[in-house]
């Protein structure tokens, strides 16, 4: 059980990005999290990880945040990321070994054989010793995943983690992804194609700077839902889109 509680988050101290966003997932699920540009997803996500300035708890079985921070994996947007850094795949998925491991304690080769079967999850096994600016899109999204894989966090967030990637990237990460749900992990992501939802997502948060619906997707993916998050001008019947 993971419960949100009044996440709160201003741009500049002054002007609200998120207001008083609250919910409880009781349950492994893969949730999704949807609303136009500017309704603050990816600010929910860091403010409740406390990765921002931000007001409000987040607690797990009535356990505050640090004291279960170890359990939690955050991939942010993959154009946050350095891609001339000079670190290799394997050296990448590695870094989620990190939060298991005491200060100054070095990577022996049984945490190098998690990180490779983390790579073989994922059909990224052959790549492990390239750099990380040689990979698509797709595959470097596909090298996160292992790093959370090889971490065997039980909260996973994802920020926007199908955007420009190809097919098969997708069809492999979901695929994993609902086995880590099946192992009892909660995996949030911020989403934006409308039309995958209700095939991706077992619950949903509607959010437009403050909460909109949260629930079961088949009860919240509604008409009137969706108007009240992106607004009348949203096409609801023929290609819901809010591109």
């Amino acid at each position: 059980m993971l419960t949100f509680s009044d996440i709160s988050a201003s741009y500049d101290g002054k002007n609200q990005a998120i207001t008083g966003l609250s919910f409880t997932v009781d349950q492994p699920a893969i949730v999704g999290i949807v609303g136009p540009n500017g309704a603050g997803k990816s600010t929910f996500i860091k403010a409740a990880l406390q990765l921002i300035p931000s007001e409000g708890t987040v607690t797990s079985e009535g356990k505050k945040l640090n004291t279960f921070q170890k359990t939690i994996a955050y991939v942010e947007q993959k154009t946050a990321v350095d891609y001339t850094f000079p670190i290799t795949v394997k050296e990448v998925v590695s870094l989620g070994l990190y939060p298991q491991l005491t200060l100054f304690q070095r990577i022996k080769s049984k945490e190098w054989q998690k990180v490779t079967t983390a790579l073989e999850s994922v059909q990224m096994a052959d790549f492990a010793e390239r750099q990380i600016g040689e990979l698509s899109g797709g595959q470097f999204q596909r090298v996160l995943i292992a790093r959370t894989l090889v971490q065997d966090a039980k909260y996973i967030f994802l920020d926007e983690p199908f955007v420009g990637i190809d097919a098969m990237s997708e069809a492999i990460i979901i695929d994993l992804l609902r086995t880590f749900r099946e192992q009892g992990k909660t995996i949030f992501i911020v989403h934006h194609d409308l039309g995958k939802v209700t095939e991706y997502f077992d619950e949903l948060v509607m959010m437009n700077q403050r909460l909109i619906a949260y629930g079961p997707t088949a009860s919240v993916f509604t008409e009137a839902n969706l108007k009240k998050t992106f607004g009348d001008a949203i096409i609801v019947k023929g290609g819901v889109s809010d591109d």
